[in-house]
Formats: C-alpha cells, sequence, structure tokens
C-alpha cells in the first residue's frame, strides 16, 4: 500500500483539502473542517464503506490542499486533466461524505496537485 505525502498547510482557515478515492470519486471540503485530533488518533476524511476498506476495494489515493483560487490538476497515467476553481464547487461537501464521481477517462488518478492563478 502507497502512504500519501504529507501536505503543507499555509492558511488553516482558507485552505481546501480534495481528496480522490481509488474509485475516482472526489471530495473537496474546507481544511477548517477536519478536527486536530491527539497524535496517533484517526480523522475520517472521506466516506468508504467499512467492508470495502477491509478488503481494499476502495481507498484514498491522492489528497491535496488547495487556495480558494486554485485550480486543481489530476494525473491520469500520461494524461492530465486541470479542473478550474469555478468548477470545482460539484465536488464541495461535508468532510466524511462520500464525494462525486469524476469524468470517465479521469478516474483512476495517481496524484493530484494544485496550482494557484
Amino acid at each position: 500500500a502507497k502512504v500519501l505525502a504529507p501536505q503543507l498547510i499555509t492558511e488553516l482557515e482558507s485552505q481546501y483539502v480534495a481528496a480522490i478515492s481509488n474509485e475516482g470519486r472526489m471530495l473537496l471540503f474546507p481544511l477548517a473542517d477536519l478536527p486536530k485530533l491527539p497524535r496517533g488518533k484517526g480523522n475520517k476524511i472521506m466516506s468508504i464503506p467499512s467492508s470495502r476498506v477491509a478488503t481494499r476495494e476502495e481507498f484514498l489515493v491522492a489528497i491535496a490542499l488547495l487556495n480558494e483560487k486554485s485550480d486543481l490538476t489530476l494525473h491520469s497515467g500520461k494524461r492530465q486533466l486541470t479542473i478550474k476553481s469555478a468548477d470545482l464547487a460539484y465536488y464541495q461537501g461535508e468532510r466524511g461524505r462520500r464525494g462525486n464521481m469524476l469524468p470517465r477517462g479521469f478516474r483512476k488518478i495517481d496524484s493530484a496537485e494544485a496550482a494557484d492563478k
């Protein structure tokens, strides 16, 4: 299993978290909604049914931190898709929700990165 790289928080109150599952679901929510827990405790970022997690059918593959005006670039093999900041609202929801499906052809994401304008 791949371990996701830590993300640098620069603006706790205004940044967003984009979480993407191996099935191509993406959830975007305010970073401030993620509670700070004691060391060693876990946090639910995205809702994945526990039976699917246990069998490794579904899991997180990428996390990116975005600013309010950031675009998000998704990498899938040799292809990439940039979602403009205005279009990211479709994926916004409450922390711990399921997320919405990414466009066909971009559901097997290798990595994601924010680009500020």
